[in-house]
Order: C-alpha cells, then structure tokens, then sequence
C-alpha cells in the first residue's frame, strides 16, 4: 500500500505546530481609530481579536514581541481551539514565555520552548520542567481566584464546567510520571504513523523525506529546512536536536490526545499521537527572520538551517516578553515601561496590557448569539484547517472595517499544486459570503489571504453554491489515525463524556462542516489490535466511509 499525493494522512487530525509563519496581528488590524482612544477603559485603546485554531501561540507572542512599535494598546486574545490538549500547550507556553528570569534563565528558556513544542521527545531536565508546570496548572484550573492572582493574562471564565475538568486531567496525565514511558511510547507510536503513513515506501523513506523537502517545501519557499534535519525529524520526531543526541529519551506527553474508537460496538477511549508527520514545526519560526544575514546563501546554499533560525527567533522573542513577565503583572501592569508620551519617565499607568480568553470547543457558530461578541472583534484569524468554520454568523462578531486573515495549506506537503489554488478559491468564496471582500492594497501571497469586512455587510447571506472544494489533505482517512495496540487503556479524563454542542474534548475530531470533500479513493477502514484478552486479539474499527470533515488545528 502507498499513499497517494493529496491524501492528507501525513497532516493528521491534531495539529500540535503552525503551518505558516508567525504574524504580528497588529500590524495586520485596522489603525487605532482616534475617536476611540478618550472611551477606552483608562484611555488606553483597546484590540479584540478572535483566533481559530492558532494552535501553538505563536501569533500571540509574536504580537507582545513588537507590541513596543506600536502605540500603546490592550490586548484582548479570544482563542477558539477544537480541543483541550491545544488549550493546555498554550497555558504552558505562556507560563514558559513569562517565566521569572531570575528563575530561568533566557537561554534555557527557548531550547525548553522548542523542545516542548516541536520535538516528541525531551531531555530529562525538560521533562521535569513539563511535570512541575503541569502540576500547578493542574492545582490551578479548579481554582479561580488563585488562577486569577498568579496567571492574571489567562482567563477562563468561558469554559463550561466540564471542560475544565477535562482540562485539568490533561495537567494531571502530563504531571505524572510514576507510570514511565510505557504510559506513553512516543517511539513506537512515531513509527507505527510512519510506517501506515508511507506504506510500501517506508523502507525508502529517506528517499521520500528528500522529495519531499526538495521537490515540495523548498519549491515553496523553505529552501533555509536542510536535509539532515528533516531527515531527523520525519525519522525521530525530534526537530530541534539542541544537545547531544542520546540526551533525548523522555516522551512528550504534551503531544498525546485522546481518541473514543469502536471497541466490540462499544466506543473505548483511546490515547496516542495523531499529528503531522509530513511538513514538521519548521515553518512557524524558521523560514523568516529580522536578521536577513541569516537567510544569506553560500553557492546557493543557506548558511543557516531552519533549526538555527529558529533558536535565533524564539531567544529574541523571549528577551523581549522579559518585560511582560515581571513581578508587576499581578499588580495591573506588566511592561513596566517609561511613558514616551509625557516623558516623565514614571511607569505609564494603565491595566494588563494582555488577556488570554478561551471559548468553549465547538463555540464558532453560536458566538454571534452573545451580544457581548457581536460586532466586537477587529481582527479574525482562521487557520487552513478550520475554514470551514467561516460563515456569516461567524462574520457577524467582527467589527464594521475589522480585518479577516485566513491562514493558507502552502506549506502542507500532501497538497497538489491545483488543489492549493482551489482551496484558495474556496476561501474567497466563503469570505464573500461571511460579508468580507478582499483588502485593498494586500499584495499577493501564497501563505495567507486577507479581506476587510464592508461597513454595510449583514450576516445571513444568500447560500454558497458549491465551488472548488478543498484540498483532501484537510481530511485524512481514518486509517491514518489508527492507534497502537498499547493506547486503548482508557486515559482519566476520558472518563468524564463530553457535553452536547462540545465538538471534541477528547474525541480528537474535528466539528462538522458544511464543505463536502472530493471522493479520491478516500474509503478505508480503521484496524488496530487492542491489549490481548483471555489469549484473544481483539479488533477495533472505526466506521467505513467517505470522510466529510475536517482535521482539528
């Protein structure tokens, strides 16, 4: 069995690492509007943005980083993710960026970032890190006013009750290590999504890691991805090789999600790791950078590796957050800065220039109903794997003059040509119907398209008539996501089931969608062996079928 270009399965159906480069999203928002600074709360502009499936926190970060080149605003983050494991990567993230320097230092703090975030298995000293965060979030999530006092960015109040319960036993799985690797065999489950992903091509899999980076990638535009590490990490999972090699042993349980498959025609939790085995977390921070002397070539060649580029862009962001995360956080303020406005020097006065708000799963097109959300935000960011999520009602939360940026699959290495252009089509064609129209002055890009929203738009426009569809390599066969036979031991928190209208707490798929995908071939079934009982091997199978949805980002 090979699989075919455009099939998607190398995409996954979690996405744990950003697909396009990191934005500043104030450089993409509308300019502050004068006669809004004297009604804004402390005289202090204010900016909304609502994320779909940012996944990795990069925009956010990015954003605080060059907060400095812009007029003084607040930050309102409104995240939208499909599941509670992206949820609990951005908490850490967070932590991690606005750790205490005195505590970790600049340097050990971006290799335990990028370690954490693109490499399915850590150092030991990381992995410890990962359990005494995870522990206190844990102790942190049921408590609201000790998580108010100690993380004042983060807020939570949107998530049902049971979300945070699910949240909380993701800490608590990530915090405990008195079960070993065997709990979670990042290896083995590597391997078996390698091997079922490349079929009778695994045995020439350097080969295909080649065409694929070459042919594919660097055609795109990541000629700086060298081939020893893309080599590394389609073979490992390990990106980011930062010490020496041997060093890195302990899984990465912030990559584990959970799955409910069909078990003797019972439905049986199941954890294991569905994400990318085909692009790599090589994009987000690794193909751009301020420093150009970093993109210079020698006899064609970059003198840089995307790995290089990356350390170099996650240290600098780091230095900078440094002024986020000072002490005077908790006490309203934490870039204390000398204000260039009066030129007194003295702090400038003003609330916590930043606020992280989760929505509940599944959240996307019943925003609107709230009128606290209708109108409001400034800026809309939706990621290629949930454009279908865009509509008009999810048109309707964004302000008169409010801008939408719609991430695009260039960087998706199982997508065709002609299928990255029809998905881009397709984008415009649902932005048209969300009452957005193309941004005047936008030059062309491969990576995003951008739109305004018009001051005379209505939600509830007429119906989409089917257009190009997008790219198959939004919606993997289940085939791809088969688990290991030694992941069906049901997780804790698979215990708690979720809550209607939730689209995936722990089910790792994706909420229904009104786009219908392209047949190509695309029925499989989903076989997997479960722990031997009473000598027997059962089977488990997802249902067979064409899939119609989606991959989670």
């Amino acid at each position: 069995m090979t699989t075919p270009a455009g099939s998607g399965t190398g995409f996954g159906s979690v996405s744990w690492w950003g697909l396009s480069p990191a934005l500043d999203l104030q450089a993409e928002s509308p300019p502050v509007d004068p006669d809004s600074q004297a009604s804004a709360e402390h005289g202090t502009p204010e900016l909304d943005v609502l994320l779909l499936g940012s996944v990795d926190g990069r925009h956010l970060l990015q954003t605080l980083a060059r907060a400095a080149r812009w007029p003084r605003r607040r930050f309102h983050f409104y995240v939208l993710e499909n599941n509670l494991e992206a949820v609990a990567r951005h908490m850490l993230f967070f932590s991690l960026a606005l750790e205490d320097p005195e505590k970790m230092g600049l340097q050990e703090r971006s290799e335990a970032f990028l370690e954490v975030w693109g490499n399915a298995l850590l150092r030991p000293p990381v992995a410890a890190f990962v359990r005494a965060q995870a522990d206190r979030l844990a102790h942190l999530v049921p408590e609201p006013d000790r998580l108010a006092e100690q993380l004042p960015w983060l807020s939570l109040r949107a998530l049902k009750f049971r979300e945070r319960d699910a949240l909380e036993a993701v800490f608590r799985f990530w915090a405990g290590g008195e079960k070993g690797p065997e709990a979670f065999p990042m290896g083995r489950l590597w391997d078996l999504r390698l091997r079922h992903y490349l079929g009778s091509r695994y045995d020439a899999r350097r080969g295909v890691s080649d065409w694929d980076l070459h042919m594919k990638l660097h055609d795109r535009g990541a000629r700086v991805i060298h081939t020893s590490e893309f080599r590394r990490w389609r073979d490992t999972g390990v990106a980011f090789e930062l010490r020496d090699p041997s060093a890195y042993q302990v899984p990465n349980r912030t990559l584990a999600s959970g799955r409910l498959l069909s078990h003797r025609g019972e439905r049986v939790a199941a954890r294991g790791y569905w994400g990318d085995i085909a692009t790599g977390p090589f994009v987000a921070f690794g193909i751009e950078t301020d420093d150009q002397s970093l993109l210079r070539t020698s006899n064609g060649q970059p003198v840089k590796t995307a790995g290089d580029i990356t350390q170099h862009n996650v240290t600098e962001l780091f230095r900078t957050l440094a002024a986020w995360g000072r002490p005077s956080a908790a006490q309203g303020d934490p870039q204390e800065v000398p204000d260039k406005a009066n030129g007194t020097g003295e702090p400038a006065p003003g609330p916590a220039p930043f606020t992280v708000h989760f929505l509940p799963l599944g959240s996307a097109q019943t925003l609107h109903h709230k009128s606290c959300y209708k109108g409001r935000f400034q800026l809309l960011y939706v990621a290629c794997g949930m454009v279908h999520l865009l509509s008009p009602e999810l048109g309707a939360c964004v302000a008169p003059g409010g801008r939408l940026v719609v991430e695009l699959a260039r960087y998706l290495v199982d997508v065709r040509p002609e299928q990255l252009q029809g998905f881009s089509n397709r984008v415009g064609e649902l932005a048209q119907a969300a009452g957005f129209s193309p941004q005047p002055g936008a030059g062309p890009s491969e990576t995003f398209r951008r739109f305004c929203k018009s001051g005379d738009s209505a939600p509830g426009g007429p119906a989409l008539e089917p257009g190009t569809p997008p790219p198959e390599a939004l919606a993997p066969p289940p085939a791809a996501l088969a688990p290991p036979p030694d992941v069906l031991a049901p997780p804790p928190e698979a215990t708690n089931p979720p809550s209607e209208g939730l689209t995936q707490p722990l089910q790792g798929q994706s909420p229904p969608e009104p786009l219908k995908l392209p047949s190509e071939s695309q029925t499989s079934s989903l076989e997997a062996l479960a722990p031997p009982t009473g000598g027997q091997t059962p089977q488990i199978r997802e249902s067979e079928g064409t899939l119609r949805d989606h991959p989670p980002t």
